[in-house]
């Protein structure tokens, strides 16, 4: 069976959907419709244009220009992780907290996946390299985000109860202990209820597009059930790093809070 290939005629009727639904918006008085169809036309622009993009990375092959490709996505997950949180660090801090755990469990969990289980030919192969490390990152840059939500929301209404553990002794990550195990159990959980869901209540998107690319529905299986493994561990590792390396820095070496550290993000 080879692929569906899909004529501008056959996603102008599936368009439709968008357009109906700007205009129910429309008529219920919602004040969406606007918003909807410019995030319509901005995703097949966006993806037009990775997809031609991506056709003539794919074309070169080349070690130096997959690198660049994945260190400019890692980049701008970081700079995401930074911009999402209504309470952030100030500075360089603001990416970095996130943003460093989140590369770093990208590059190890996509290089892992390309040296032991998918092994292609060359390891550096972009048609591997770069999806897997795109649909890694999404998932760790969604853990390390809802993970720092949670330490900064809460680090902020727990204030005197960290002060005082502070003060009768406890090390920092003592005394954050509570906060630490709800922030990364946040971050974690939506990859577990993928996981939990996968196959019965949701047939997962990777498997979904390999069967309709042809691809014999056991093989599929089997490459959903490695993705979702991969997503779990990056997803852990992001959080579990952003979070220590928050309580780390909302600490200083004589284990004060410095809450001074972390700024509002502006409105507007």
């Amino acid at each position: 069976m080879s692929p569906i290939s899909l004529t501008p005629l056959e996603l102008a009727m599936a368009a439709v959907l968008v357009l109906a639904s700007a205009a129910l918006s429309l008529r219920l008085a919602l004040g969406i419709q606007r918003p909807l169809l410019v995030a319509a036309a901005r995703m097949v622009v966006q993806l037009i244009l990775v997809g031609l993009f991506l056709r003539q990375v794919f074309a070169l092959t080349s070690p130096w220009v997959t690198g660049a490709v994945v260190a400019l996505m890692i980049a701008a997950a970081c700079h995401e992780v930074g911009s999402r949180q209504e309470r952030r660090f100030q500075g360089a801090w603001r990416y970095g907290v996130g943003g460093v755990p989140v590369g770093i469990a990208t590059l190890g969990i996509a290089l892992l996946a390309l040296a032991t289980a998918l092994r292609p030919d060359p390891w550096y192969d972009p048609r591997h390299a770069i999806p897997l490390a795109g649909i890694v990152l999404g998932t760790a840059m969604n853990s390390a985000s809802l993970a720092l939500n949670g330490v900064f929301t809460s680090v902020s209404h727990e204030r005197a109860a960290i002060e005082a553990r502070l003060a009768l002794g406890a090390d920092r990550y003592a005394a954050f202990r509570s906060i630490i195990r709800a922030a990364v159990r946040a971050g974690v959980l939506p990859v577990m209820n993928q996981m939990a869901a996968a196959g019965v209540i949701t047939m997962p998107g990777i498997m979904t597009g390999q069967i309709l690319a042809g691809m014999d529905p056991i093989e599929s299986a089997k490459y959903q059930i490695l993705l979702m493994f991969l997503l779990a561990g990056g997803g852990f590792a992001a959080s579990a790093g952003s979070v220590y390396l928050a309580v780390w820095r909302l600490t200083d070496a004589r284990d004060r809070l410095r809450l001074e550290r972390l700024a509002s993000r502006p409105r507007g």
